[in-house]
């Protein structure tokens, strides 16, 4: 394992915002953190960087105890924080070469590093612009090109693609693709379940400051009780019928959405042959009707019962 979290308590006064939290992350694959707001994800983080003193627990990064005073640790990890972290007053490269600078003490293996950099995120033509003259997505590029020059062996991505344009969170989310294949395991936060979904080998869904789940997105998906949805809309249906419907095998739930009605089952076969069978008996005439198996979303607000945006 690169990274071994086991027991980890934070607690502020009364607040409890790690309870015995445990992750392992494998070499080289990308980890997918989620959790809602206030869940500890970035508390978690902090700790595991040696940014914030803990109050119980354990924490390894590449094989060897995590401490304040690990440099040699610190100098194979790469933070690309939320918050776009650069200097306004240095142009494109000059940021990245200081950053790089923190890590890197050779001149020319430097500039070799800070070209790769600038090529990696696609900004050489805006390498002498200044951080004001660039939109929102390119800072973005910036701040992960200040974060990864210095070619680290782990990585921290939070929430990298927040409030950028369609474009660049493309630009981003194959850019992570090819840094994990270059070698880099990756930790990635993110409020958006389809990223996850499209990057993640693995993921680990916390709240309230704790690991409830851990596995791949299939794994996950079959730890929860629906296995199947199915979304049908209706052009008139009386309400003894609505509940009627609950009388077909396996249905867990029905959410109802103006027309259309959402029918959880907890079995994956079967299912669309009996709803059509009750439609046939009562006479009924849908305007939709298509199933689909359980998304990551689904999966998360099972286990944590909020939406990841809340």
């Amino acid at each position: 394992m690169i990274v071994k979290v086991n027991n980890l308590v934070k607690r502020y006064k009364q607040l409890i915002a790690l309870d015995h939290f445990n992750m392992e992350v494998k070499e080289g694959e990308i980890l997918g953190l989620l959790g809602p707001n206030g869940s500890g994800k970035t508390t978690a983080i902090n700790c595991i960087l040696s940014l914030l003193n803990f109050d119980k627990g354990e924490i390894e990064i590449l094989q060897k105890k995590m401490t304040p005073t690990s440099y040699k640790i610190k100098r194979e990890i790469g933070i690309v924080p939320q918050e776009v972290s650069i200097f306004e007053n240095l142009t494109v490269r000059e940021n990245i070469d200081y950053f790089c600078g923190l890590y890197i003490d050779d001149k020319e293996l430097r500039e070799k590093y800070v070209s790769e950099a600038i090529d990696f995120v696609g900004l050489d033509e805006y390498k002498k612009f200044y951080p004001k003259k660039l939109s929102g997505g390119l800072k973005r590029r910036l701040n992960i090109a200040c974060g990864i020059s210095h070619k680290p062996k782990l990585i921290f991505l939070d929430e990298p693609t927040v409030a950028v344009d369609a474009q660049s969170r493309n630009f981003i989310l194959e850019g992570i693709k090819r840094l994990n294949r270059d070698g880099s395991t990756i930790i990635y936060t993110t409020h958006y379940l389809e990223e996850a979904e499209m990057l993640c080998d693995r993921i680990i869904i916390m709240d309230k400051g704790k690991s409830l789940v851990s596995g791949t997105i299939e794994e996950l998906k079959e730890m929860i009780s629906t296995k199947e949805k199915i979304i049908v809309g209706f052009e008139e249906i009386k309400g003894e019928l609505i509940e009627k419907l609950s009388s077909i095998p396996h249905v867990l739930s029905i959410e109802k959405s103006n027309c259309e009605y959402t029918i959880s089952f907890e079995n994956g076969t079967n299912n669309l042959s009996n709803l059509l069978e009750f439609i046939k008996e009562n006479n009924l005439v849908y305007t939709k009707l298509y199933s689909r198996v359980p998304s990551l979303n689904d999966v998360f607000l099972e286990l944590t019962g909020k939406e990841l945006r809340e």
